[in-house]
Protein backbone atom coordinates (compact mmCIF):
# COMPACT_ATOMS: atom_id res chain seq x y z
CA UNK A 1 0.00 0.00 0.00
CA UNK A 2 1.17 3.50 -0.68
CA UNK A 3 0.97 5.26 2.99
CA UNK A 4 -0.47 8.86 3.68
CA UNK A 5 2.96 10.12 4.21
CA UNK A 6 4.05 9.10 1.08
CA UNK A 7 1.38 10.97 -0.98
CA UNK A 8 1.82 13.95 -2.83
CA UNK A 9 -0.27 16.87 -4.97
CA UNK A 10 -1.37 14.85 -7.84
CA UNK A 11 -1.05 11.47 -7.27
CA UNK A 12 -4.01 9.40 -7.69
CA UNK A 13 -4.45 6.43 -5.07
CA UNK A 14 -6.22 3.13 -5.10
CA UNK A 15 -5.55 1.88 -1.62
CA UNK A 16 -7.20 0.81 1.85
CA UNK A 17 -7.45 3.24 4.88
CA UNK A 18 -8.88 3.91 7.89
CA UNK A 19 -12.10 5.82 8.37
CA UNK A 20 -11.03 8.15 11.46
CA UNK A 21 -13.80 10.79 10.66
CA UNK A 22 -16.94 10.99 8.78
CA UNK A 23 -19.18 14.41 9.05
CA UNK A 24 -21.97 15.78 6.86
CA UNK A 25 -21.57 19.56 5.36
CA UNK A 26 -23.24 21.71 2.73
CA UNK A 27 -21.72 23.81 0.37
CA UNK A 28 -22.47 27.65 0.32
CA UNK A 29 -24.60 26.39 -3.06
CA UNK A 30 -26.54 24.08 -0.68
CA UNK A 31 -24.93 21.18 -2.55
CA UNK A 32 -24.42 18.10 0.12
CA UNK A 33 -20.47 16.78 0.88
CA UNK A 34 -18.37 14.65 3.44
CA UNK A 35 -15.86 15.70 5.44
CA UNK A 36 -13.43 12.61 5.92
CA UNK A 37 -10.31 12.09 7.69
CA UNK A 38 -8.33 9.18 6.85
CA UNK A 39 -5.67 7.36 8.80
CA UNK A 40 -3.15 4.71 8.67
CA UNK A 41 0.59 4.75 10.60
CA UNK A 42 1.89 7.35 9.22
CA UNK A 43 -0.80 9.59 10.17
CA UNK A 44 -4.17 11.33 9.18
CA UNK A 45 -5.08 13.48 5.67
CA UNK A 46 -8.21 15.25 4.68
CA UNK A 47 -10.62 13.60 2.10
CA UNK A 48 -13.95 15.28 0.92
CA UNK A 49 -16.55 13.22 -1.20
CA UNK A 50 -18.18 15.85 -3.24
CA UNK A 51 -20.84 13.47 -4.22
CA UNK A 52 -21.73 11.06 -1.80
CA UNK A 53 -24.88 9.82 -3.85
CA UNK A 54 -22.75 8.46 -6.49
CA UNK A 55 -23.41 4.82 -6.73
CA UNK A 56 -19.75 4.39 -6.58
CA UNK A 57 -19.69 5.40 -2.77
CA UNK A 58 -20.74 2.38 -0.73
CA UNK A 59 -22.46 2.99 2.35
CA UNK A 60 -19.42 3.48 4.97
CA UNK A 61 -18.89 4.62 8.95
CA UNK A 62 -16.79 5.74 11.03
CA UNK A 63 -13.97 3.07 12.05
CA UNK A 64 -14.39 0.99 8.97
CA UNK A 65 -11.79 -0.38 6.53
CA UNK A 66 -12.56 1.41 3.19
CA UNK A 67 -11.02 1.41 -0.17
CA UNK A 68 -10.29 4.66 -1.34
CA UNK A 69 -10.11 5.73 -4.80
CA UNK A 70 -9.35 9.39 -5.63
CA UNK A 71 -6.87 12.10 -6.58
CA UNK A 72 -4.63 13.96 -4.04
CA UNK A 73 -4.69 17.76 -4.40
CA UNK A 74 -3.85 20.75 -2.50
CA UNK A 75 -5.83 22.96 -0.47
CA UNK A 76 -4.25 26.15 1.91
CA UNK A 77 -0.77 24.20 1.73
CA UNK A 78 -2.75 20.96 3.00
CA UNK A 79 -2.80 18.11 1.04
CA UNK A 80 -6.53 16.62 0.90
CA UNK A 81 -7.99 13.64 -1.74
CA UNK A 82 -11.12 14.27 -3.71
CA UNK A 83 -12.19 11.06 -3.35
CA UNK A 84 -14.45 9.27 -6.26
CA UNK A 85 -15.09 5.69 -5.01
CA UNK A 86 -15.62 4.63 -1.81
CA UNK A 87 -15.67 0.74 -0.77
CA UNK A 88 -16.15 -1.14 2.73
CA UNK A 89 -13.47 -3.92 2.87
CA UNK A 90 -13.65 -7.16 4.84
CA UNK A 91 -11.79 -9.04 7.57
CA UNK A 92 -8.83 -10.17 5.83
CA UNK A 93 -8.74 -7.61 3.19
CA UNK A 94 -6.31 -5.45 5.32
CA UNK A 95 -3.71 -5.50 8.37
CA UNK A 96 -4.59 -3.69 11.45
CA UNK A 97 -1.36 -2.51 12.44
CA UNK A 98 -0.90 -0.40 8.96
CA UNK A 99 -3.16 1.66 10.24
CA UNK A 100 -1.90 2.58 14.10
CA UNK A 101 0.26 5.85 13.84
CA UNK A 102 3.18 5.18 15.46
CA UNK A 103 5.73 7.20 17.29
CA UNK A 104 8.47 7.56 14.63
CA UNK A 105 11.17 7.22 18.40
CA UNK A 106 11.96 3.76 19.79
CA UNK A 107 9.27 3.09 22.41
CA UNK A 108 11.14 0.72 24.17
CA UNK A 109 13.95 3.03 24.54
CA UNK A 110 12.38 6.39 25.34
CA UNK A 111 10.55 4.52 28.29
CA UNK A 112 14.19 2.90 29.88
CA UNK A 113 15.45 7.16 29.86
CA UNK A 114 12.26 7.87 31.24
CA UNK A 115 13.42 4.97 33.62
CA UNK A 116 16.85 6.59 34.12
CA UNK A 117 15.50 9.75 35.36
CA UNK A 118 13.37 8.75 37.75
CA UNK A 119 16.40 6.90 38.94
CA UNK A 120 18.43 10.60 39.36
CA UNK A 121 15.48 11.50 41.75
CA UNK A 122 16.35 12.04 45.06
CA UNK A 123 13.63 13.04 47.35
CA UNK A 124 12.53 9.72 48.14
CA UNK A 125 8.45 10.57 48.30
CA UNK A 126 8.64 11.70 44.64
CA UNK A 127 10.43 8.88 43.51
CA UNK A 128 8.41 6.56 45.67
CA UNK A 129 5.69 8.33 43.19
CA UNK A 130 7.02 7.81 40.19
CA UNK A 131 7.90 3.87 40.96
CA UNK A 132 4.52 3.28 42.27
CA UNK A 133 2.97 4.47 38.88
CA UNK A 134 5.92 3.35 36.09
CA UNK A 135 7.78 0.61 37.83
CA UNK A 136 5.37 -1.22 40.17
CA UNK A 137 1.58 -0.82 38.27
CA UNK A 138 2.57 -2.82 34.76
CA UNK A 139 -1.01 -2.09 33.67
CA UNK A 140 -0.23 1.82 33.74
CA UNK A 141 2.87 1.26 32.47
CA UNK A 142 1.51 -0.21 29.48
CA UNK A 143 -1.19 1.95 28.62
CA UNK A 144 0.76 4.58 29.28
CA UNK A 145 3.95 3.45 26.34
CA UNK A 146 0.96 3.01 24.03
CA UNK A 147 -1.26 6.09 24.33
CA UNK A 148 -1.36 9.12 22.26
CA UNK A 149 -0.69 12.32 24.11
CA UNK A 150 -4.10 14.17 21.96
CA UNK A 151 -7.62 13.25 20.16
CA UNK A 152 -5.25 15.60 17.45
CA UNK A 153 -3.07 19.00 17.70
CA UNK A 154 -0.19 16.87 18.82
CA UNK A 155 1.82 13.42 19.72
CA UNK A 156 -1.80 11.63 18.54
CA UNK A 157 -0.04 8.35 17.98
CA UNK A 158 0.24 5.80 19.85
CA UNK A 159 3.49 6.40 21.98
CA UNK A 160 2.60 9.92 21.41
CA UNK A 161 2.01 10.23 25.64
CA UNK A 162 5.40 8.53 26.49
CA UNK A 163 7.40 11.09 23.69
CA UNK A 164 5.70 14.06 25.04
CA UNK A 165 6.78 13.13 28.22
CA UNK A 166 9.76 12.51 28.40
CA UNK A 167 10.35 15.48 26.04
CA UNK A 168 8.82 18.15 28.56
CA UNK A 169 10.89 15.87 31.40
CA UNK A 170 13.88 17.15 29.58
CA UNK A 171 13.22 20.63 28.83
CA UNK A 172 12.41 20.72 32.87
CA UNK A 173 15.51 19.18 33.41
CA UNK A 174 17.47 21.78 31.09
CA UNK A 175 15.30 24.23 32.97
CA UNK A 176 16.68 23.31 36.23
CA UNK A 177 20.55 23.74 35.17
CA UNK A 178 19.72 27.22 33.83
CA UNK A 179 17.33 28.24 36.63
CA UNK A 180 18.79 26.68 39.97
CA UNK A 181 15.78 28.41 42.07
CA UNK A 182 13.64 25.82 40.45
CA UNK A 183 13.58 22.22 42.84
CA UNK A 184 14.67 19.60 40.31
CA UNK A 185 13.03 16.98 42.13
CA UNK A 186 9.45 18.34 42.22
CA UNK A 187 9.32 19.59 39.00
CA UNK A 188 10.75 16.58 37.04
CA UNK A 189 7.95 14.47 39.21
CA UNK A 190 5.55 17.04 37.86
CA UNK A 191 6.65 16.88 34.14
CA UNK A 192 6.52 13.03 34.49
CA UNK A 193 3.18 12.93 35.84
CA UNK A 194 1.56 15.95 34.08
CA UNK A 195 -0.37 14.19 31.82
CA UNK A 196 -1.01 10.35 33.52
CA UNK A 197 -4.43 10.87 33.41
CA UNK A 198 -4.46 10.70 29.44
CA UNK A 199 -4.34 7.03 29.70
CA UNK A 200 -7.77 7.56 31.59
CA UNK A 201 -9.48 10.28 29.30
CA UNK A 202 -8.50 9.01 26.05
CA UNK A 203 -9.92 5.45 24.48
CA UNK A 204 -7.42 3.29 23.09
CA UNK A 205 -6.43 2.80 19.40
CA UNK A 206 -8.11 2.86 16.75
CA UNK A 207 -10.66 4.62 18.48
CA UNK A 208 -8.25 7.37 20.35
CA UNK A 209 -11.43 9.30 21.71
CA UNK A 210 -12.26 11.04 25.05
CA UNK A 211 -13.83 8.54 27.18
CA UNK A 212 -16.74 9.61 29.51
CA UNK A 213 -14.40 10.42 32.45
CA UNK A 214 -12.75 12.59 29.83
CA UNK A 215 -15.41 14.38 29.03
CA UNK A 216 -16.97 14.80 32.43
CA UNK A 217 -13.53 15.37 34.64
CA UNK A 218 -10.62 15.44 31.85
CA UNK A 219 -7.15 14.32 32.16
CA UNK A 220 -6.22 17.55 34.71
CA UNK A 221 -8.19 17.03 37.77
CA UNK A 222 -8.21 12.82 37.19
CA UNK A 223 -3.97 13.28 37.45
CA UNK A 224 -4.35 14.73 40.88
CA UNK A 225 -6.83 12.54 41.71
CA UNK A 226 -4.09 9.61 40.84
CA UNK A 227 -1.41 11.46 42.51
CA UNK A 228 -3.64 11.64 45.43
CA UNK A 229 -4.72 8.09 45.84
CA UNK A 230 -0.84 7.00 44.80
CA UNK A 231 0.01 8.88 47.93
CA UNK A 232 -2.42 7.47 50.04
CA UNK A 233 -0.54 4.14 49.72
CA UNK A 234 2.21 5.09 50.90
CA UNK A 235 3.01 5.70 55.05
CA UNK A 236 2.93 8.93 56.20
CA UNK A 237 3.83 10.68 53.16
CA UNK A 238 4.16 14.51 53.53
CA UNK A 239 1.25 16.69 52.94
CA UNK A 240 3.32 19.88 51.62
CA UNK A 241 5.10 17.63 49.10
CA UNK A 242 1.52 16.12 47.37
CA UNK A 243 0.02 19.39 47.59
CA UNK A 244 2.93 21.58 45.87
CA UNK A 245 3.02 18.55 43.28
CA UNK A 246 -0.68 18.50 42.84
CA UNK A 247 -0.47 22.12 42.44
CA UNK A 248 1.46 21.66 39.22
CA UNK A 249 -0.75 19.25 37.73
CA UNK A 250 -3.27 21.32 38.33
CA UNK A 251 -1.68 24.34 36.65
CA UNK A 252 -0.27 23.37 34.15
CA UNK A 253 -2.48 24.51 31.27
CA UNK A 254 -1.16 27.76 32.58
CA UNK A 255 -5.06 29.78 31.97
CA UNK A 256 -8.55 29.20 33.01
CA UNK A 257 -9.78 29.49 29.46
CA UNK A 258 -6.83 26.81 28.75
CA UNK A 259 -8.40 24.27 31.28
CA UNK A 260 -6.01 25.05 34.05
CA UNK A 261 -8.66 24.87 37.41
CA UNK A 262 -5.67 27.07 39.32
CA UNK A 263 -3.28 29.46 37.76
CA UNK A 264 0.48 28.99 38.66
CA UNK A 265 1.57 29.55 41.94
CA UNK A 266 5.39 28.12 42.42
CA UNK A 267 8.41 28.52 40.25
CA UNK A 268 7.52 24.97 39.37
CA UNK A 269 4.34 25.07 38.25
CA UNK A 270 5.16 28.24 35.60
CA UNK A 271 8.12 26.52 34.41
CA UNK A 272 5.99 23.38 33.64
CA UNK A 273 3.68 25.08 31.83
CA UNK A 274 6.15 26.64 29.94
CA UNK A 275 8.10 23.32 29.04
CA UNK A 276 4.04 21.56 28.38
CA UNK A 277 3.55 24.59 25.91
CA UNK A 278 6.73 24.06 24.13
CA UNK A 279 6.82 20.73 23.06
CA UNK A 280 3.10 20.98 22.14
CA UNK A 281 3.63 23.80 19.98
CA UNK A 282 6.98 22.31 18.51
CA UNK A 283 5.23 18.94 17.67
CA UNK A 284 2.37 20.39 16.18
CA UNK A 285 5.02 22.76 14.04
CA UNK A 286 6.14 19.39 12.97
CA UNK A 287 3.53 17.72 12.18
CA UNK A 288 1.58 20.63 10.13
CA UNK A 289 5.44 20.70 8.11
CA UNK A 290 4.92 16.88 7.44
CA UNK A 291 1.44 17.22 6.42
CA UNK A 292 1.94 20.08 3.78
CA UNK A 293 4.73 17.39 2.47
CA UNK A 294 6.14 20.42 0.58
CA UNK A 295 3.67 21.32 -1.51
CA UNK A 296 3.92 24.95 -0.30
CA UNK A 297 5.95 27.89 1.36
CA UNK A 298 2.78 29.12 3.17
CA UNK A 299 0.93 26.82 5.38
CA UNK A 300 -2.50 28.65 5.94
CA UNK A 301 -4.05 29.95 9.17
CA UNK A 302 -3.52 27.95 11.81
CA UNK A 303 -5.64 28.53 15.12
CA UNK A 304 -3.14 27.33 17.76
CA UNK A 305 -0.49 29.53 16.59
CA UNK A 306 -3.25 32.80 15.47
CA UNK A 307 -0.83 32.85 12.00
CA UNK A 308 -0.57 32.16 8.66
CA UNK A 309 2.28 29.76 8.81
CA UNK A 310 4.98 29.04 6.94
CA UNK A 311 8.29 27.17 5.67
CA UNK A 312 11.30 27.69 6.22
CA UNK A 313 12.47 26.18 3.54
CA UNK A 314 14.64 28.18 1.41
CA UNK A 315 16.06 26.81 -2.50
CA UNK A 316 19.79 28.33 -3.24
Amino acid sequence: MKYLAELKEGDRISDVYLCKHKASAVTKNGKSYENVILQDKTGTMDAKVWDPNNPGIDEYDVMDYIEVVGDVNSFMGMLQVNVKRIRVCREGEYDPANYLPVSEKNIDGMFKELLGIIDSIQNPWYKAILESFFVEDQEFAKAFRMSSAAKAVHHGFVGGLLEHTLSVTKLCDYYCTAYPILKRDLLLTAAMCHDIAKVKELSSFPTNDYTDDGQLLGHIVMGSQMIAEKAALIPDFPHVLLTQLQHCILAHHGKYEFGSPKLPALVEAVALNYADDTDAKMETFKEILKSSAGTSDWLGYNRLFESNLRSTKIDF
